[in-house]
């Protein structure tokens, strides 16, 4: 099946799965793993063994999405007929799923107390169910090997699957009940069970150890509450304050969502370094893959909110994630050290996400990361973080010979200034349709801007003559190419599809442009980016194919283009108009789980059906979901403090 239609089916299958009012199905995870869990029905329907997406590169199929993450589950839930529509919502805006009716109550969540893939589950039938239920389980590949034993004083069962690499290792943690009710149901016996995903057989006897540990004996509803306090032990104190309890809820919500999109994985050379990356979507969101440009929102957020360690390890990530380079061919032969479009999950470079399966080449990922370095800099005062070794080096040095100068081996002269070269951009447009845009001109300039401190802070001159040097003539550049006639425009080359471009808003944002006439001009424009569902589009799309998934694609809302335009409109003192569109994402975010989607319907269509305003694409969103919307509250926060 070609990408473009698996991807078709995937979001089809992912929506059609969700009520009328298209909820987002529920994700608990820990940084080792995911489930999945249905709102209405509290169905466990996914249980991955890694926290991404596709696990390495295919060498059979190079340009595909690469070899796919096993998952163990297709469907578990509780047999008895009253627990087959039974709510479930996040506790206490956790990552812990409670599960509640007069069936019985019930929980799910991956605790990040153990370094596994492990999903615990757990369900108290009411006074009413019928002796015999028990949880009944669709595996998602056919059982090949079943072993009982018996380690450390604990009864556990390992399982294999044909076609899955990993084990599954069952742990109970609770009384026999009954017999098991049928083949392969191994799990109807008991009510709480540890579902731990093994990498290596050889791992058994160390990660029954480590599960008994970090039980401590505790019984499982101890075990959940030891959970959530050990969460708000974790939290950071917003530095924020909120409109109104929903805002609060939301904050607390993402926060965690950023939490469980970090991967915890430890690097292991060779074949895996990958721990810190951030992936840009949760399950069963298409897009739960790392992506620089999403992890540097995401990173940012944890940043200011004062999330530092795991900031520093996203940080790191970006430096230590390899083989990168890859496209050595269309960078002018500038070796480079990011990603020019995203990562595999064993943190090797992915630089050829596009809908046909060719490449993509993005040089504002490169500003991206300088600027996340920066921010990190600015928040925290830390002096050992650029002598850190990574995979090229000490961190400074790789920062300034694998980021800045193959940026700086990309740029265009343009008349008397600078232009970073074609690319494909935030937007990721295909190479084929690579222009100048001015995202990536932007973004090099606040990149390129950030390391000129850095370089100051390291002693390093000459390094920073140069850097600040190339500023002023990226600066002249960017005037002379994308503002013309009065109006900043998305690209150098003429073009209704970027003539107005919801990534202007973000060149705004990031103070690329202060003119008020043309700020003021790119604000009225984006009329006409404005769709049925009440908020903005990314571009006026230009595609006339139907059969196109980005036919589709850009014609809806996106959430990252509105929260844009809300920074905007508060710089400009248009506080009303600002708060009205966060209160409509926060509201509607209040009624999904408080969970932020990428996109609303505005075009109902077979790929994102529904009534226009409903959550889709890929949800629950991370870095321009969660992260862009913590970090507006904290503009905001900046913003009154100001006034």
């Amino acid at each position: 099946m070609s990408f473009k239609r698996r991807l078709a089916s995937h979001i089809c299958a992912t929506l059609l799965t969700c009520s009328s009012a298209f909820a987002t199905n529920l994700v608990t995870g820990n940084g080792f793993g995911f489930a999945v869990v249905s709102p209405q029905t509290a169905m466990v329907t996914r249980f991955y063994a890694h926290p991404y997406s596709f696990v390495r590169p295919d060498p059979l199929n190079p340009l595909s999405e690469g070899v796919e993450t096993a998952n163990f589950i297709k469907s578990l839930s509780w047999s008895d007929r009253g627990a087959q529509s039974v709510p479930a919502d996040y506790e206490e805006d956790s990552h812990v799923i409670q599960a509640s009716s007069g069936a019985g109550d019930g929980f799910f969540f991956m605790p990040f107390g153990l370094r596994r893939a492990a999903l615990i589950i757990s369900w108290e039938p009411g006074p009413a169910t019928a002796p015999p239920s028990g949880f009944r389980v669709e595996w998602s590949r056919p059982v090949t090997s079943h072993r009982v034993a018996q380690i450390s004083n604990t009864e556990i069962e390992l399982l294999k699957f044909d076609g899955i690499e990993e084990s599954l290792l069952l742990i109970p943690l609770g009384p026999k009940r009954n017999e098991s009710a049928g083949e392969q149901q191994y799990l109807a016996n008991r009510l709480t069970w540890a579902l731990i995903s093994l990498e290596s057989d050889r791992d058994l006897e160390q990660t029954v150890r480590e599960f008994n540990q970090w039980q401590a004996g505790l019984a499982p509803r101890a075990l959940m509450n030891r959970e959530i306090t050990e969460l708000e032990r974790w939290r950071v104190k917003p530095a924020a304050s909120f409109a109104d309890e929903r805002e609060r809820h939301l904050w607390r919500q993402s926060e965690v969502m950023l939490r469980m999109a970090q991967s915890r994985e430890p690097n292991r050379r060779p074949g895996r370094n990958n721990n810190g990356l951030i992936v840009a979507s949760l399950p069963d969101g298409v897009w739960f893959t790392p992506w620089v440009r999403d992890m540097a929102y995401a990173t940012v957020a944890l940043a200011r909110m004062g999330h530092r360690d795991e900031a520093r390890a996203a940080l790191l990530a970006y430096f230590n994630a390899q083989p990168t380079g890859k496209m050595r061919k269309q960078t002018r032969g500038a070796d480079y050290q990011i990603s020019v479009v995203r990562y595999f999950g064993d943190g090797s470079e992915e630089p050829f996400f596009t809908m046909e399966g060719s490449t993509n080449i993005e040089f504002d990922d490169w500003g991206l990361v300088l600027w996340v370095l920066g921010e990190y800099l600015r928040q925290y005062d830390d002096p050992t973080l650029l002598a850190t070794p990574t995979y090229r080096g000490r961190l400074y040095e790789s920062a300034r010979d694998y980021i800045v100068k193959p940026l700086l081996a990309n740029l265009d002269q343009y008349d008397h200034g600078l232009i970073v070269s074609e690319d494909t951009s935030i937007w990721e447009e295909h190479q084929k349709d690579k222009k100048h845009f001015a995202f990536s001109t932007a973004i090099a300039i606040v990149g390129l801007k950030t390391f000129a401190g850095v370089a100051r802070r390291e002693g390093d001159q000459a390094t920073r003559t140069d850097v600040l040097n190339h500023i002023t003539q990226l600066e002249q550049g960017f005037n002379a190419a994308f503002i013309r006639d009065g109006k900043l425009r998305g690209t150098m080359e003429e073009g209704v599809k970027n003539d107005i471009d919801g990534a202007l808003l973000a060149v705004i944002n990031f103070g690329i442009v202060t003119d008020p006439a043309v700020v003021r001009s790119t604000v009225e424009r984006m009329a006409l980016l404005k769709v049925a569902s009440g908020g903005y589009r990314r571009v006026r799309s230009t595609y006339t194919d139907p059969k196109i998934f980005e036919y589709w694609y850009e014609r809806q809302e996106f959430l990252f283009v509105d929260i844009s335009l809300a920074e905007v409109y508060r710089s400009m003192g248009r506080n009303d108009e600002a708060a009205a569109i966060l209160k409509r994402i926060v509201d509607k975010a209040a009624a999904d789980h408080n969970i932020i989607p990428e996109m609303y319907v505005s075009v109902p269509c077979t790929l994102f059906p529904g009534e226009l305003g409903d959550p889709t694409g890929a949800r629950p969103m991370v870095g321009y979901g969660a992260g862009v919307y913590i970090l507006d509250v904290l503009e905001r926060a900046r913003s009154d403090s100001k006034h």
